[in-house]
């Protein structure tokens, strides 16, 4: 193990020991940080002291090749932060980033599905066989809390039994954890709440005897009765979308923006959205409003006589 890869090890060990930070947001650091170690060893460079900012800077250019700006933005912050922490702990003398800054990627409006495209999607699984049934509740879910796709897959019986079934407490909230490991609570709607109950009594005992048993804890199975993943729900989502006729590019993601949007097109208050979505700062989540007022001047475009 050469000084720099030593150095990106330590480095993740303080991402997961000391800062507490997802094991997906510490893969994505991994990921970046390994093509980082890859190029200065391209370059013949094995030594955090022998960095420079144009090494850095190199290291960008090289990446815009074949990545998206917001990609290439991101991975310099994880370069940035990398030798911030080496300065900081006395492992290099001085921060050859420091004055590198990444590279500025264009601001992208969130896609946000139109509500009748939303309905649709919901209503395409067929819930008279166990898979729709399962994929109703994740859907559901997905759109009715505004949860990262991660934080859904990750969600076992335990967290939602008290909010479905004869004894649930309609005032209580799905408890997420999200980036960061931060805790929130948002409101469960009366048809993930159905949803989510006809799964438990009518879908997933099918899907739990195949893995194993009745007793195994995640909320969503797979066909062999393992947890679903990130990757197996996000599919099904496109499955359904391609069935309804959605010709948008969609991922999970896109019915977080849609709950954000629909939220703010019906008048929530933007704090408001910011708790729900789990976003550390209201900057992220203004972003949104510019959805709404795209959303409000098409409107006025349309039905005021002298918009034109």
């Amino acid at each position: 193990m050469n000084p720099i890869t030593h150095l990106i090890t330590a480095y993740l060990d303080h991402l997961q020991v000391e800062r507490g930070l997802s094991a997906n947001t510490i893969a994505g650091y991994r990921r970046d940080l390994a093509r980082y170690a890859d190029y200065l060893a391209a370059a013949g460079i094995t030594d955090p002291a022998a960095i420079t900012p144009g090494d850095i800077t190199g290291h960008a250019v090289a990446l815009g090749e074949t990545l998206a700006p917001a990609s290439v933005a991101r991975a310099t912050v994880a370069v940035r932060n990398l030798h911030r922490f080496a300065a900081t702990e006395g492992l290099t003398a001085q921060d050859p980033a420091s004055a590198v800054k990444p590279p500025r990627s264009p601001q992208r409006l969130p896609k946000a599905l139109p509500l009748d495209q939303v309905q649709a999607l919901l209503a395409a699984p067929d819930v008279t066989e166990p898979e729709g049934l399962r994929d109703a509740a994740l859907l559901e879910l997905l759109y009715g809390t505004g949860a990262r796709i991660s934080e859904i897959t990750g969600l076992d019986v335990d967290d939602v039994a008290r909010l479905v079934g004869r004894e649930a407490d309609p005032a209580a909230g799905l408890r997420l954890i999200g980036k960061g490991d931060r805790e929130r609570i948002v409101p469960l709607g009366s048809y993930a709440r159905a949803a989510i109950d006809a799964w438990l009594v009518r879908g997933r005992p099918a899907y739990a005897i195949r893995g194993r048993g009745a007793t195994a804890p995640a909320l969503f199975l797979n066909a062999r009765g393992g947890r679903l993943s990130r990757q197996s729900a996000w599919a099904l989502l496109r499955a359904y979308a391609e069935r309804v006729g959605i010709t948008a590019d969609i991922s999970p993601h896109t019915l977080r923006h849609s709950y954000a949007t629909h939220l703010l097109d019906g008048g929530a208050d933007i704090r408001v959205v910011q708790e729900l979505l789990g976003h550390s700062s209201v900057t992220t989540t203004q972003i949104y409003t510019m959805v709404t007022v795209d959303h409000l001047r098409e409107i006025y475009r349309t039905a005021h006589p002298r918009a034109y």
